[in-house]
């Protein structure tokens, strides 16, 4: 309850550890999602005494942007190493970790809650700067160590298992786009020689002595049997959008900004009767759509669109693939135009437009060119790159119901008693 919050001043003291004798090199500072993080500094002729070492258990805070970013910046070391921040940083640390656990403590900062009211008494800088004695004077309450030494353990759990699902998500994403290099790149796909057709247990096509033949076109060997074609040969594209005739009641919206290399971190559900409906939620999409943001390609704003709500709606910023070939999957089509060579050349096309921001056009895309393997290949990788993103999509999902009962625990801190 409010009557038993305390002051974090009272717990904490200032710490100003200079780098004096320039025994640390390693430059961080903190990112508003409150971690630590390789500087971006230019520190070339910057006398580097002036700055703040950070010990393990220590914080640091970045107070001046709290107003701007509507943040504050703050992070808890659990490095073995020390580090150097910035001489603008504050660094501080528990008076005594037997009343006050530094790890229960940075979970009270991550606390979206805790941002708003640390917001609230920034002072009246442009940027927003919240003084030493508001942020000393914010309270939280504090139980028994003992009972914040179980909080901070439930949440490390939810926490670690998290991380390890994206550890995981990230293998799956590698090994497809391994995969995809072996096989439509190398042509190394495994090949059983005496059937005539491949096999997971068979050789590496090429290598083995596959046969190949010379493509005019592309002026390279490319096995028999297979075509040179253009991702507009294979795909839909752009092909629904919504007009007066859908009668959803809300939509829910993605825009660009808020899928990064097929992670989607924000959908917005908007009252098409009472919400300010954006000019450019106007694009429909179904099951296994490819969206791809025509606005720098190396952002990676792309994903593929697995069972999505029937009134989802995303923004013509988005090109819309569909895939329309037999036996040619949607994953197939998302591994060819995100792979790292044909994103650069997109990226490139990017920066040689007159838009207000690097951009492309769809047809940038729909003219990229790949080949088309025989259809005993096409059903294979279909299997293969299939089971890959289904796994990632479990723990994609996996991760959002992990991540409510992370913002769950933290909003119950505020009601924590002894």
């Amino acid at each position: 309850m409010k009557s038993s919050y305390i002051r974090i001043g009272d717990y904490i003291r200032e710490i100003n550890v200079r780098n004096r004798e320039l025994q640390v090199n390693t430059l961080l500072g903190i990112n508003i999602d409150k971690y630590y993080m390789p500087s971006v500094a230019n520190i070339v002729g910057t006398d580097m005494t002036t700055y703040k070492i950070v010990r393990k258990g220590q914080f640091a805070c970045n107070r001046m942007h709290v107003g701007r970013d509507y943040r504050l910046p703050v992070a808890l070391s659990k490095s073995e190493e020390d580090f150097l921040v910035s001489p603008a940083y504050d660094v501080f640390e528990i008076i005594d970790e037997n009343v006050l656990s530094p790890e229960y403590l940075m979970m009270w900062f991550t606390r979206k809650e805790f941002d708003r009211n640390a917001w609230f008494y920034t002072d009246a800088d442009v940027r927003g700067g919240l003084p030493w004695n508001s942020f000393s004077d914010l309270q939280l309450p504090i139980p028994h160590i003992d009972k914040q030494k179980d909080i901070v353990k439930e949440y490390n759990t939810i926490v670690n298992r998290i991380n390890l699902n994206n550890q995981i998500i990230k293998r799956l994403e590698e090994t497809a786009q391994a995969i995809y290099k072996q096989w439509f790149v190398d042509f190394e796909f495994p090949f059983d020689f005496a059937l005539g057709k491949p096999d997971e247990n068979g050789l590496p096509y090429k290598s083995s002595g596959g046969e190949m033949e010379f493509n005019e076109e592309l002026q390279k060997e490319i096995p028999t049997g297979w075509e040179v074609k253009k991702v507009y040969d294979v795909v839909d594209y752009n092909y629904a959008t919504l007009t007066p005739k859908d009668k959803f009641e809300s939509i829910e919206y993605l825009d660009t900004s808020n899928i990064t290399n097929n992670e989607i971190e924000e959908i917005q559900t908007l009252n098409l009767k009472d919400d300010e409906i954006p000019s450019r939620a106007k694009r429909k999409v179904n099951h296994n759509d490819i969206i791809f943001s025509t606005v720098r390609p190396n952002l990676k704003h792309f994903g593929v669109l697995k069972n999505p709500k029937s009134n989802m709606i995303v923004s013509t910023g988005f090109v819309v693939l569909k895939p329309s070939y037999p036996n040619v999957c949607c994953e197939l089509i998302y591994l060819l135009i995100t792979n790292e060579e044909n994103l650069q050349s997109l990226q490139a096309r990017a920066e040689m437009s007159v838009s207000t921001y690097p951009s492309i056009n769809p047809e940038d895309l729909l003219n990229i060119k790949f080949i088309l393997p025989t259809n005993d290949i096409l059903l294979q990788t279909t299997d293969k790159f299939k089971s890959q993103f289904e796994l990632a999509d479990e723990k994609k999902n996996e991760n959002k119901l992990l991540r409510n009962m992370h913002d769950l625990l933290l909003s119950k801190l505020a009601t924590i008693e002894n």
